[in-house]
């Protein structure tokens, strides 16, 4: 009896052990979609109130929570069923995130002076309450984190298949990179957006001298360059990321300048072309989605 009790712990260990090595790999293979997730939702969780950035925060990691918990079943439910849908499934977020990015500098490139129909229309979005503006721009985080999770998921799903560990290790190995993805990146995100307010208390317990009180300054000071400088680096991030899903994706973009794959900095050159080329188709066919909408509703 004592023997069987110990069998069984001794399997316990070498299952942890097999999923304690191969998460570390799965998470070196997730680290370059870990940055990019962590400056794209650092550049969403910012532009808050002070006093709302971490309620803001929590409710963006919940639903990031509730993202995994959707996306992992259902991952392992289409990779038993039909593993092609996922290959779809990516492609698809992969033009959303495109979208999102190339949006982001066709409004920088060609911003334009309003006109009075357009002011008027935008006073009346201004009016919005706060509550309303803050749940709009928490489900936007969270659509976009649900994208990068399923980019996660898979690169951590793949290393388990590649590997052809048991089905029990493939969920313990998924799940555990999944839930790593959602504390870290969060928790690094929560540390920027509090830079300032500890800032302020270093200023304000060193009197504002000596060097406590200058890194309480610089803190301050950091704190909107750090914040344009994600916003910067989470649009590339954005086009970069889907790029790389149909670098890796659609066959025959895998194929288009294939020799450039083995250069690093072509390889990211050949992922930022095909991203933005994605994100304009897919604002030329929401432009005239739009158009076409509002043409019925006139009519």
């Amino acid at each position: 009896m004592a023997s069987g009790f110990f069998a069984i712990l001794d399997d316990i260990a070498a299952l942890m052990d097999d999923v304690a090595v191969t998460s570390k790999v799965a998470t070196q293979k997730t680290a370059g979609i870990l940055g990019d997730d962590l400056a794209v939702n650092a550049e969403k969780a910012t532009g808050f109130l002070s006093s709302r950035e971490l309620p803001v925060l929590w409710a963006i990691t919940k639903g990031s929570f509730i993202n995994k918990l959707i996306i992992l079943p259902v991952v392992f439910l289409l990779n038993w069923l039909y593993s092609p849908a996922i290959n779809y499934i990516l492609i698809l977020g992969g033009l959303y995130l495109a979208f999102e990015g190339v949006e982001k500098i066709i409004e920088f490139l060609f911003h334009r002076d309003k006109e009075g129909h357009e002011v008027v229309e935008e006073i009346i979005e201004d009016e919005k309450s706060d509550e309303d503006i803050e749940k709009t721009k928490v489900k936007s985080a969270i659509t976009t984190d649900f994208i990068l999770s399923i980019e996660i998921v898979i690169i951590a799903l793949g290393t388990v298949l590649e590997e052809k560990h048991p089905f029990i290790t493939q969920i313990l190995v998924t799940s555990f990179v999944a839930f790593i993805a959602t504390v870290g990146v969060y928790g690094i995100v929560a540390l920027i957006v509090r830079m300032d307010d500890a800032g302020f208390k270093l200023i304000k317990k060193s009197n504002d001298k000596g060097f406590f009180g200058k890194l309480g300054h610089l803190l301050v000071k950091a704190l909107p360059i750090v914040i344009k400088a994600l916003g910067v680096i989470g649009t590339i991030a954005l086009i970069m990321v889907a790029g790389g899903i149909f670098a890796h994706r659609v066959e025959f973009l895998h194929h288009f300048l294939e020799s450039w794959s083995s250069n690093e900095v072509l390889k990211i050159v050949k992922e930022v072309i095909l991203g933005l080329a994605g994100g304009l188709l897919a604002v030329a066919l929401f432009t005239v989605g739009k158009g076409a909408v509002s043409l019925v509703k006139r009519k």
